[in-house]
Order: structure tokens, then sequence, then C-alpha cells
């Protein structure tokens, strides 16, 4: 059961509205660098320059605070971050300002994509305060780092109103700043406490379908994605409904997750120019993205994409596949095999100032003079009129119908129309090339490179391209050979050739996740062995022995208030959730109890707040799935392994691990499985096999059996 001690901490005087947002603008501007100018992080560089005296987060800056008796100011945001910049122009590159925050504070900037431990604690500090929390996200500390206040985007007038009083009541009266931080920093230590649930079996359809009816509640099945607005992707809800309605044939599920997939890809959330999703909506439709990208996004959802596209066979995920890949192979990919973080959501405009979306929208006189007689169409395909309208004359490429709907509709040739909208790809991707690029975050986080190796290696599977194979096989060595250290410890950050940053928990269950994935591509055991061997220096360095679930952050050390718990899945699954997801498989692989038994007590831990908020837990409810429906351990043996394995995993088949070898093998699974000149396939369920069959056909018989 989790424990979640929500209240209101409230200092009056600092009682008044603000507004909740977040941008971006940076630049140098003649004055001396700060400390910030020895980092790697594109964002902490963008501040290098401000007159605000910032340093980055480390024990030097905080044993700076306490030996100077100064408040802190911690202000946390990330590269593609729009309002983020907002802020920075408006107050962090304002001289009085300025002024101000070095007189009375010490000023660490985060980068929470570098540092999501610190920014972990102090958002949950900041929800505590205020019922919600952003980015940037900007809070006050005593010196030793307990927060005192906090909030997410203030105007100049109000940031210096927070600054002023905030420093003069910590000299007039400290011992009430003190008094509110440790009870505030004792909340944020009991949010999120897991306890230990012994009850036996707690998973069961009948509950299972109590939380899916819950679920549903949530769900927008006329435009997809949940009701509210903004609207995220979400793929782990995607997946585990995918994977539900599957299972129990639920049609009203199974149409939401194709709705949701279709919208999207129509919409200006996904570059119809030049592929990829942006992080999320403003609005209920699709319709205006924040045009920021996000690799953790475009990664879990080829992989949504990958799974539908296999049970489905719509050609239109196909395409939303590929062209997706080709924007991470394209923009997103660098010469040694890692894959960059973001792309900003601003760009310069015409009069070198930056401007959010300016990259991606279109006027209709750009359009009529790049496509001349075609434009009639292409208006009509993507909705350049008041559908598609966006602000100041430009348009968002805004698909309402289908292709066969259109073509139908205007009576076009299929074959002709297919060439002639790649013609106009083609055409506006060219003249797009021409404007000035957003801003590219080119540090490699090693969580989200293992979420795309895992996109590159579900497409694989979908589709059969052996090029999505071998990036994955480059990214799956970088991580290998750069991130992972001689003494088995991840590194979180990789920059200009150099590794940093101890690994979180989010590290090791995604590279672990890929390296099981890979595993059952190439019957590659040493991809196997090193996933169960990052998974052993987990458990020692990571796992809460009380309860058996996971820190987010080792115990070799850490500077924090609070060492956190993370257990809700939002728009990255939570890195326990994935870890369980983990243990399970590799408990099937080595016949080990330890791990499966594990991965047991982590659900049930959790399991009694899946009915109450079904959407933060729906990568949980995967899992869930393992134990009430039949989950199968495949083995395949023999000289055709490979091309028997190739097609077992081009069909949707989410309730099964595979292991394979051309040879005999000392893995678990396929000891005793091996017969000379003969591919025999088994199927088994809990290491008791059916009798082994020859055709992919009759395996796969069993298995929906």
């Amino acid at each position: 059961m989790i424990k979640k001690t929500i209240f209101i901490l409230c200092m009056s005087l600092l009682l008044f509205g603000c507004n909740q947002k977040a941008s971006q603008q940076v630049g140098e501007n003649g004055a001396n660098p700060n400390d910030l100018i020895n980092e790697t992080s594109p964002y902490l560089l963008q501040h290098a320059y401000n007159p605000v005296n910032w340093k980055a987060w480390n024990d030097e800056s905080l044993a700076l605070a306490k030996a100077q008796n100064k408040l802190i100011v911690i202000s946390v945001g990330y590269s593609a971050c729009h309002w983020c910049h907002v802020m920075e122009e408006e107050s962090f590159e304002n001289d009085s300002v300025a002024k101000l925050m070095n007189e009375k504070f010490i000023n660490i900037k985060v980068d929470r994509e570098e540092r999501p431990d610190v920014d972990q604690v102090y958002v949950n500090a900041v929800t505590l305060m205020t019922g919600s929390a952003g980015w940037p996200l900007n809070v006050i500390t005593l010196p030793d780092g307990k927060p005192v206040f906090g909030g997410t985007y203030f105007t100049k007038d109000q940031w210096l109103k927070v600054l002023e009083q905030t420093s003069s009541l910590y000299e007039t009266e400290p011992q009430k700043m003190i008094a509110y931080a440790e009870k505030l920093t004792e909340g944020v230590k009991k949010t999120d406490l897991i306890e230990v649930n012994n009850e036996e079996n707690p998973f069961k359809e009948s509950i299972l379908e109590n939380i899916v009816a819950n679920l549903k509640t949530n769900l927008d099945f006329e435009l997809g994605g949940q009701k509210k607005a903004p609207k995220f992707p979400m793929p782990s809800h995607l997946n585990f409904s995918l994977r539900y309605a599957h299972h129990y044939n639920d049609k009203q599920l199974l149409d939401h997750v194709t709705t949701s997939l279709d919208k999207m890809a129509y919409g200006g959330l996904y570059d119809q120019i030049g592929g990829g999703f942006s992080r999320y909506s403003v609005d209920g439709k699709w319709h205006v993205p924040h045009f920021e990208k996000m690799l953790y996004d475009n990664a879990q959802l080829v992989s949504t994409y990958a799974n539908a596209y296999k049970l489905t066979g719509n050609k239109y995920y196909k395409q939303i596949i590929t062209e997706t890949l080709n924007f991470i192979k394209n923009e997103m990919t660098s010469s040694d095999d890692a894959f960059y973080s973001s792309i900003d959501a601003d760009s310069k405009n015409e009069s070198d100032e930056l401007e959010e979306g300016i990259y991606y929208t279109w006027t209709k006189e750009e359009l009529q003079k790049i496509l001349k007689e075609d434009y009639e169409l292409f208006k009509q395909y993507y909705n350049v009129n008041n559908i598609g309208f966006w602000e100041k004359g430009h348009y968002i490429l805004y698909k309402t119908e289908s292709d066969s709907q259109f073509k139908e509709k205007n009576q076009l040739d299929p074959i002709q129309f297919s060439s002639k909208l790649s013609e106009w790809k083609k055409l506006l991707l060219a003249e797009r090339d021409k404007r000035k690029s957003p801003r590219l975050d080119d540090k490699a986080l090693t969580s989200w490179n293992a979420m795309m190796l895992n996109a590159y290696l579900d497409a694989y599977k979908a589709i059969g391209d052996s090029e999505y194979l071998q990036i994955a096989l480059n990214n799956a060595g970088f991580i290998r050979d750069k991130q992972i250290q001689n003494n088995g410890q991840l590194l979180h950050s990789y920059k200009d050739e150099v590794s940093s940053i101890d690994g979180f928990l989010e590290d090791y269950a995604h590279v672990i996740s890929a390296y099981i994935n890979l595993y059952q591509v190439t019957m590659d055991r040493s991809w196997l062995n090193l996933a169960k061997d990052v998974m052993d220096y987990s458990i020692k360095h990571f796992q809460n022995k009380e309860n058996r679930m996971f820190y987010f952050t080792s115990n070799n050390g850490s500077s924090l208030i609070a060492r956190k718990t993370e257990v809700y899945d939002n728009v990255i699954p939570a890195s326990n959730s994935v870890q369980a997801k983990n243990l399970f498989q590799l408990g099937l692989y080595f016949y080990d109890k330890t791990y499966l038994n594990l991965a047991n007590q982590m659900l049930s831990n959790v399991s009694n707040e899946f009915e109450k908020s079904p959407t933060a837990f729906t990568n949980w409810l995967e899992l869930y799935l393992n134990y009430v429906k039949p989950f199968y351990e495949v083995a395949i043996s023999g000289p055709e392994a490979n091309d028997k394995l190739k097609e077992i995993n081009s069909a949707y088949l989410p309730n099964i691990i595979v292991a394979g070898s051309l040879n005999d093998d000392d893995l678990p699974l396929l000891i005793n499985k091996f017969t000379e000149g003969n591919t025999s396939i088994f199927v088994c369920v809990n290491g008791t096999c059916k009798l082994p069959v020859q055709e992919v056909k009759k395996a796969l018989n069993q298995i929906k059996k």
C-alpha cells in the first residue's frame, strides 16, 4: 500500500497569485561567465552568461551555502522548455534581479534531465506546497537544502517580491522558516512510502475488470487519449489497453487505441513533413502542439505503433514508424551511435528573435509559392483553413480524415496521390531546411537511449528492416562500452565523449529491458547475461530491503533531503514498474525464484492502488496481466532458429518470452531442447512444455489456445 501524505503548507507573507508556466531564450550578453561555463549540459550552458552567479548542483555548492549561511535558490528546467527561457529573459538576465540573488542567495541551476533525482524531490515539495508543479521549477531552500518556498514561472516583479520577502524573513525570523522547512521535508519523505502487502494471490481477473472499467471513465473515445487537455500521448496507457483488448476481445478499448493512434498521427502533434512527435497537444484534438520534440516520446510511440501494426496490420502505422525513425536517424543520432535528448520548441524568426513553432508552421502565401497548382488539393488535405489555423497568419498542417477517405472523396488515383504526397513533403522539407533550425540538446541520456534502442528493436520485429537491427546493435554497444563501468555501475549522461553522473534506477531498468529485448531478437546470450549482471548490481545498490521496492538513487551517497521511490507511471513508466517486469522475465529465463518472488512482491505492494488511480499504474497493469492470463516461454532450438524466431517476433504476442539457439545451450529455458539437424519450437508455461513442433503456425496455435 502507498501512504500518500497530502497537505498544503503556506507562508502567509508569500500568498500571492502567480502563473504556472515555462519557456526558452538564452545567449551570451557580453558578461563574464558564471560557474556553469564549466558544465556540458546544453541547458546549463545556455545560462552560463547570465549575470546571476549560477552554480551547478554538487557538494561544493551545497557546502558553500552552509558556510555562508545563505538561502539557496534551486531553479530547475531543461533545454527544450519554452517558459524556462521566458523567465530567464525576464528575470535571470536582469541586472537588478541578479544583484539581489547574488547578494542574498546561493543560486543553483539544475538540468532536470541530467538530475531527475533533484527534480523529483523538489517537484514533490512544490506539489505539497501548491497542489501542482511544472517547469521552470523555482524553489528556495535553507542552507541545508530543505525547502521553504516554491513555484513554477514567476514574472520579474513576482520573483523580486519572493526574493525580498524570503531573505528578509530568514534574517528576522529564521526559526519560523526552519520549523516550516522541517515539517515540509518530513512530508516529502513520507510521500509515496510503500508498505509490504502480504496478501496471498492478490491478482484476480474480477479485480482487473473493475480497474479497466475505472480506466475507461478517463478515456476520450471520440478523439483519443484522455478526456482532459492538454493531451499527452501516454504510451503506457495505450500499450496496456492494446494488450487488454487483445486478451479479452474488448472492441471498445481496441477502438480507443486505434482512434488515439490515428488522431495523434493526423494532428499537429505529429510533424507531417519531417516525422516525429511533439511532447503534447495544448488542445483536446491534437491540433496545436507544444513544439518541443523529446527522445523518450518518440521512442515509446514507435514501440506502440509497432505493436499496433502487428495486431491490426494498418499500413499507416508502418508509415508513421518509418517516418519517425528517419527523423531520429537524420536529426537525433550522433556519430558515435548515441541518441540526442531533445529539439527545442523555439527557433529564430525573420527578426532573429526566438519564437515558438515558427520552424514548423506555414503561411498561405508560402505554401502557394512552393506548391503552385497543387496548392488547392494540399489545402484540402492538410486543412489550410479555419480548422488548421494557428495564429499570426500561420497554419499547422492538420489532417482530419484518412488517406483512403480523402482519395475517395476527391476521386484520386491511389498510386498517383501517394506519389504527389511524397513530392509535397520533399518540397516543403527542402524549404524548411532553409529556416533557422531549433536548438538541439545533444547530450545522450542512458535511460532514454535504452528506450530508443527498444523502439528500433520493436520496429525491426514489426517491419523486418535489417537497418533497424543494425542501429539497435550499434546503440547497445555504445551503452555497453561507454555507460557501463568496470564495476557494473551505469552512468546517466554522455556529452562530448565524456560519460558522467551516477546512474539512476531509470537507467538500470530501461537498459535491462532493452538488452532482454535484444536477446529475443538476436539470440546472442551475451546481451541476456549482461541484463542479468545489471539487474544484480541494481538489486545490491538500489533495493529497499524492507519493502523490496527500489529507490530511485543508489546507496553510493546523495546530498538530497530524501531518497525517493518512483512508482507512478506517467509519460515515462515508473522505474519500479519497468524493473518489476524485468525481474519477471529474467526469473523465467534463468529459473530464478528470487527474481520471480521479487517481481510478485513489488506488484503486490502497489496493487491495492490500481482501482483508485488506474491511469497512474498502466505499466504495472501489463505485469498484472502476466498473472491473470497464461504467460508462455517459447524456446526455439536448431539450425533454422533465426528464421522461425523472426516469424514469431512479427506476430503480436505480448504474453511470451522467447529463447533461441542454433546449437545446444545451457540457458535453463533451452536445456535438453536441442536435436542435431532439427529445429524445434517448445511452448512452455512455468517450465512445463507442450509437445515440440516444427512449424511456427502450430506453435502460435498452441499459444492462442
